[in-house]
Parts: structure tokens; C-alpha cells; sequence
């Protein structure tokens, strides 16, 4: 009887493994279990992420010339769970570890070992950094900052995690991260007064990412360096040389104005840019196009956007984001034809206003492509970073593009532009003399220049060679004569005849059609009016206008363009900068022939004939 009954316990045991045994076979290898979907939940939730870097596009000129480029820079790093060691903060949270200890006495003196070990291999690190041309000072005031800031970061989540007031997350909208460092600080120190009690809930935060990654401490600038580091470093735990991408200017202060630079990451516009989309937006340490240039303007293709591997808690990979690497950016620049226009304005022995701030503007006639945008004087993109505070404050405003974005009084520049106006409305014929005799002007009107410097009038300089009309006024820029047809013109017609050559108004750099694209240069429209911008040319004011005077002002890009449009023969073009922007749209004048001819001959006689404004200028370079 006693065995029978064993007998039968034995096989329902046996039944019930067998059923555990079908169960679990069934949860872990059928497809189709909700086990195996509660398991691969429970994966997914405790997934890790490791986000793969993208490399920011280069900049280049028309012939492909790199302009701005990412390089490898080399950084010696340091583990925060080295640099600690100089942080009295540890030291004392852990003997205070220890003290609470049963055997005190023991746990006390082997934390003192081991802090005076790791101070010692600390301090050999530092001397050995100081190899690199840095002060010991500096050294150790950048560790210092990596410890401060660590030890914040955990002060702050010692706080959080040993509840918080509730007030203070109320006036917040619970949002704890918003929540100021000094104020979580003050909360803190409120609620546990005593500082070793701080001190140890702040050792206990010991779980964050931040204190097991490595911290730039010094750059490695040259071979010479990188290779004296490993040499030194090659067995040094928390001692590592990594490598970081670098922007580089290769033609250094040309077309810096134009091309820009990048800084840190750390404006709220540049945490905007890319809000909501964290393989796009910035991490700590990387870098942003600074206001103005293109790196700003084209922040958004040269960027990139970091790929992102995530694994399951069994390292295996359950999805992966590949990396898009940031798209290469084309002008329409000649950069080394601008670099001999900016080393001839900058050269004493023949250019006697060499250190006068001044601007030049390039354009191809035939298609508007922007060949030299000069602003001096300039500023090395490669230092910019740590010239800012003087450039900014320097009187000569080096930051501003003076080609787009600085106004000037355009001068005799303007005079082909009224005649142009003058000879279309009928207030003038080509033919038609203005006299121009050897005497002062009347009061209220400009006196030409021939007069205020040689006491003569272009009346006897052109007695022989037709008068004072409409070429012969070209070529010798007369303000007579041109101060006199343009108070002819209603002052509404001039202005029209000005807006239409681009003066007044900003034409955009930056195809509006790329979705790409929310930026443009910054640039200033101008004036064309007796003051404000959509103001009137008050009547007595045409005169001044006339010569280019008065409250009339221009860029050196409108004043260029304008030029190319009569060069073009009457044909307004947008100028361009980017290589991929499409301006095939031409507006034409309504110039006739018969003005563009008179114009035309006139501005080349300032040239290439005797007597021309800028003969002497050009003369010896005609014929070669």
C-alpha cells in the first residue's frame, strides 16, 4: 500500500513538471506567446542608445577650393574618476564613509592611502601636461571646472532624489529640469543643514553617466605633441587622446565677413533650430554657424544629423538610424582672386588709403554670379573665437560685411543711373549743355569738384570738344551739370528710376525656394528719400541726389549690380552667391538703345580717353 502511494506521487509529480516544462517552452521559444512580447518589451525598456557623430560639410568656392572645412584635432582627455581626486569635496564625503564604518580605524586609513595615491598620480599628470606649453595653474583650473561641474550636476540629483519642496516644483510647472542650480541649492541646503550629511547624499549620486566619460583637459596642436602624449600617457588609466573634429579656414581673413565662423552650441536660438529632434540638435561640446556668414546662413545643410544605434539589454541591436553626413555648400566666389584684390587694398607702396576701412564688390555681367565680396578690414577665422570681445569692440567694425550691410553715400557712381533717368523722361538731350563756368554755385547747390580744386569749370576743360553734355559730363563727372538735371525730374520718377536699379531694397543672397534654408545674409536696403526708406525725395533734396549726395544711400553690392545691368545692356539680374540657386529671371529696364549708347560711351571715356576722371588710374595698364 505504502508503495503504491509513491508510486502515484511520484507520477503526478512528474505530470506537473512535464506541464511547467511545456509552459515555459511554450513562453520562451513560440512566436507567437504574449510572454515573448511582455519579454520583448521589457528589452525594449531597458534598451541602450549609443549615438554615432556626423561631420559638418565644407564650405568651397566656384573652382572647389575649400573655404571652411572640418580637420581631426587631437585632445588629451581625463576620467572624472581620476580628476576627483583633487576635489576636497571627495575627500571628505569619503572619509566621512568611512568613519561611519564598524572598523573605522581600518576603512579610514585605507581611504587615506587611497586619496593621497590618486593626488600623487594626479599631480604627475599635470606635470607632465605642462610639457604642452600650458601653465600648472591653467591645468589645474581646468580640472577644477570638470570636478565643479560634475559635483554640481550631482548635488543637483542628491536634491531631487531627497524630496524636493513641493513649492518649488510647483512654481516651475514640475518641470525639474528648469529649475535653477541655486535654487535646488538653497532647497537643499534648507532641508539638511548639517553640511556632512550633504556630503554624503551627494557621494551616494554615484550612477550618472557624466563620471565615467572623459573631459577635454588640453588640445594636442602638433605631431610632435600627439606623439610625446602617447609616449607619456600610454599606460595611464583615465588618461585618453581622442580625436575631435576641428573647423578649419584655409585662406584665413579672406572673405571672412562672407564665409563666417562657428562657436558653441549655447544660444536658446541655436537650441530652437532643432527642437524636438535629438539626433539634430546639439550635445555640449559641439559647434554652430555664429551670426552673420554663411556657416549661420546654411546652418541647417551643413549640420548633419547624428545616426543613433539601440540595443536590448542583451546587447543585441534592435534598431539603427544611419548617420547623414553634412552637404558641402558651393559660392560663386573666386577666392584667390579675391585674396589679390584684398593683399593689393592692403599694400602701403601703391594704395595710399591701405588702412582705410573700404569694400569691393565683383560681379560676372553674364550671369550675376558674385566673384569678390571685399570687406576690410577683416578678422582670421581661425581665431575669431578668441578675438571676438576685441573685434567686437574695435571702431573699424571688422564683424560687419561692409559689401551688404554698409551703408555709403554713393557718390559719382550715381550720375549714370540720372542720366539714364533724365534722357528716358525727355528732360534732357544727349546733346543738350549745362553750363559748367569757373565760379562758385549758388547757395543751396553743390559746386563742382573742377572748381573747389582748381578754381575752373568744365566749360573751358570741353570748349573744344562739344560743351558740357551728356558724355563729355559722364567723363568728367560733372556736379553741375548733374545736380541740375536731377532737379528736373519729379521726385517720385527719380526714385522709380533708383528703385529699379536695386537701390532701396534688399535682394535676397538665398533661394527662398530651399525649405532647407530660414536664414539670409544680413544686409541693409538702403535709402532713397529724404529720410526714412518709404519716404518722398523732398524737392530741393533732387540736387544732392543728383551727385550722389544728400540722404541718398547705398551698398556697394546695389551700386555693382546697378553697374552690371548697364553693362548687360539695360537687363537687371539678381546676383548670386550660392552656386545652387537658379537666377535665370531678367527684368528688363526698358532702357532704349539710343540712352544705353550715350551712357556707355561716356562711362568708358572716364577710362580710356585723356581728360576721364580715372584715366590716370587705368592709363598704364591700357595696351597690355
Amino acid at each position: 500500500m505504502y508503495d503504491k502511494r509513491i508510486k502515484i506521487f511520484i507520477i503526478l509529480s512528474a505530470c506537473l513538471l512535464l506541464l511547467c516544462l511545456l509552459r515555459l517552452t511554450q513562453m520562451q521559444l513560440l512566436p507567437d506567446s504574449s510572454i515573448q512580447d511582455d519579454i520583448a518589451k521589457l528589452k525594449r525598456q531597458r534598451s541602450m542608445s549609443r549615438q554615432l557623430g556626423t561631420v559638418r560639410g565644407k564650405i568651397l568656392d566656384r573652382k572647389g577650393k575649400v573655404l571652411a572645412g572640418d580637420e581631426p584635432q587631437f585632445q588629451l582627455h581625463i576620467n572624472y574618476r581620476l580628476s576627483c581626486f583633487m576635489d576636497e569635496r571627495i575627500r571628505r564625503a569619503k572619509l566621512l564613509k568611512a568613519a561611519r564604518r564598524d572598523d573605522a580605524a581600518i576603512a579610514s586609513a585605507e581611504v587615506e592611502k587611497e586619496l593621497q595615491t590618486g593626488l600623487e598620480d594626479l599631480q604627475q599628470i599635470i606635470d607632465k601636461c605642462t610639457y604642452f606649453g600650458l601653465e600648472r595653474a591653467d591645468i589645474e583650473n581646468r580640472i577644477k571646472t570638470i570636478n565643479n561641474r560634475i559635483w554640481n550636476l550631482r548635488t543637483f540629483l542628491a536634491w531631487r532624489r531627497n524630496g524636493p519642496n513641493p513649492d518649488i516644483l510647483e512654481k516651475y510647472n514640475n518641470r525639474i529640469n528648469s529649475i535653477p542650480l541655486s535654487v535646488a541649492i538653497a532647497d537643499f541646503e534648507k532641508k539638511f543643514p548639517d553640511e556632512d550629511r550633504r556630503l554624503l547624499l551627494v557621494r551616494e549620486v554615484d550612477d550618472i553617466a557624466e563620471m565615467d566619460k572623459t573631459w577635454p583637459l588640453l588640445e594636442l596642436k602638433t605631431d610632435d605633441d600627439i606623439f610625446t602624449a602617447q609616449l607619456e600617457f600610454m599606460n595611464v588609466d583615465g588618461i585618453r587622446i581622442l580625436p575631435k573634429a576641428h573647423r578649419v579656414y584655409p585662406y584665413g581673413d579672406t572673405a571672412a565677413q562672407t564665409i563666417g565662423w562657428v562657436g558653441p552650441a549655447t544660444q536658446e536660438t541655436d537650441r530652437q533650430l532643432f527642437a524636438g529632434d535629438k539626433l539634430s540638435s546639439y550635445l555640449e561640446d559641439e559647434v554652430c554657424g555664429r551670426e552673420d556668414g554663411v556657416e549661420y546662413v546654411c546652418e541647417t545643410i551643413l549640420r548633419g544629423r547624428r545616426g543613433e544605434v539601440i540595443y536590448d539589454i542583451d546587447r543585441k541591436v534592435v534598431n539603427r538610424t544611419e548617420t547623414q553626413f553634412g552637404k558641402d555648400v558651393s559660392l560663386t566666389l573666386d577666392i584667390e582672386f579675391q585674396q589679390r584684390i584684398e593683399n593689393y587694398l592692403a599694400d602701403c607702396t601703391h594704395n595710399r588709403n591701405c588702412e582705410a576701412a573700404v569694400a569691393v564688390v565683383v560681379i560676372d555681367v553674364a550671369t550675376g554670379d558674385i566673384l569678390a565680396l571685399v570687406s576690410m578690414p577683416a578678422f582670421d577665422l581661425n581665431r575669431v573665437r578668441y578675438d571676438y570681445a576685441a573685434l567686437a569692440a574695435d571702431p573699424n567694425e571688422p564683424l560687419r560685411n561692409r559689401a551688404i550691410n554698409k551703408l555709403y553715400p554713393p557718390g559719382s557712381v550715381v550720375k549714370p543711373l540720372i542720366l539714364i533717368a533724365g534722357l528716358e523722361t525727355g528732360k534732357i538731350t544727349p546733346d543738350e549743355i549745362i553750363p559748367c563756368p569757373a565760379q562758385k554755385a549758388p547757395n543751396g547747390w553743390p559746386s563742382c569738384w573742377i572748381y573747389n580744386k582748381y578754381h575752373s569749370g568744365h566749360d573751358d576743360k570741353w570748349e573744344y570738344d562739344g560743351g558740357n553734355n551728356a558724355r563729355n559730363a559722364i567723363k568728367g563727372s560733372c556736379n553741375i551739370y548733374f545736380s541740375r538735371l536731377a532737379d528736373r525730374i519729379d521726385p517720385s520718377v527719380l526714385q522709380q528710376w533708383l528703385f529699379k536699379f536695386g537701390y532701396g531694397q534688399i535682394s535676397s543672397l538665398v533661394a527662398r525656394r530651399s525649405s532647407l534654408v530660414a536664414r539670409d545674409l544680413r544686409q541693409s536696403p538702403g535709402t532713397i528719400s529724404s529720410g526714412n526708406p518709404e519716404g518722398i525725395i523732398v524737392p530741393p533734396e533732387r540736387r544732392y541726389f543728383g551727385i550722389g549726395q544728400g540722404n541718398l544711400r547705398v551698398t556697394p553690392l546695389q551700386v555693382a549690380n546697378a553697374m552690371a545691368a548697364i553693362a548687360r545692356g539695360g537687363f537687371l539680374k539678381q546676383t548670386r552667391l550660392f552656386k545652387e540657386m537658379h537666377n535665370s529671371e531678367v527684368i528688363a529696364l526698358d532702357i532704349s538703345p539710343q540712352t544705353l549708347d550715350v551712357v556707355r560711351d561716356g562711362m568708358s571715356s572716364v577710362v580710356n580717353e585723356p581728360g576721364g576722371t580715372a584715366y590716370k588710374e587705368f592709363a598704364p595698364e591700357i595696351g597690355r
